[in-house]
Formats: C-alpha cells, structure tokens, sequence
C-alpha cells in the first residue's frame, strides 16, 4: 500500500465504458515522513476521499478487488482514508489538523 494525498481530479467525458461511474482523483505519493515525493498517479475511489485528503492506495491487480472496481481497467484505487499515523510511538499526522504534528 501507498501513502499520498489528493491533489486533484480527472474528468473524462471519453473514456472505456468499465470506467463508467467511476471518480478519479489525483494522488500525491507521500513518504514515511509525509513529505510529498513528486510521484502523481491517478487513482480510481472506492471510498468517496476529497481533496488534501490523506488516503491509502493500492496498485497493480490488487487494485481490482474492491467492490467499485472490480473487474474494472484499473490500476490504482484508493481503498482507505488515514485518521492516524504513528511511528515509533509518536503521532505524526491526526486528520483533523491536516498537518504533521511537531515532534
């Protein structure tokens, strides 16, 4: 799984009709340390995410195994959103403050 942050959307009028009804968005990669990586990929959402958003994607055929996407011309989908991440015991993001908490 993969760490990022919404950053946009992609509006299709033209596209496969397994595609059909499906939001795409915009992910940001993010490293351990929730930095961005300069990575972009476009992600189908299974789980109604939004923009800033912190969210867990997934890729490659795994990405076909969720309810909104399966059997769907995907290769990325983002199947969770993040409340929480903890490392070494410390508390490095909370949703509500969309930041990093200091250390």
């Amino acid at each position: 799984m993969i760490l990022g942050q919404v950053v946009g959307t992609v509006v299709s009028t033209r596209k496969d009709v397994g595609l059909s009804g499906l939001k795409l968005l915009v992910v940001r990669e993010l490293d351990d340390a929730l930095a961005p990586t300069g990575h972009l990929v476009v992600s189908a959402d299974a789980v109604g995410a939004g923009r800033d958003e912190v969210v867990l994607v997934v890729a490659g055929s795994s990405a076909r195994l969720t309810e909104a996407t399966r059997d769907k011309p995907v290769d990325s989908v983002i199947v969770g959103i993040v409340d929480e991440v903890e490392e070494n015991g410390s508390l490095v993001y909370r949703k509500q403050s969309s930041r990093p908490v200091p250390a």
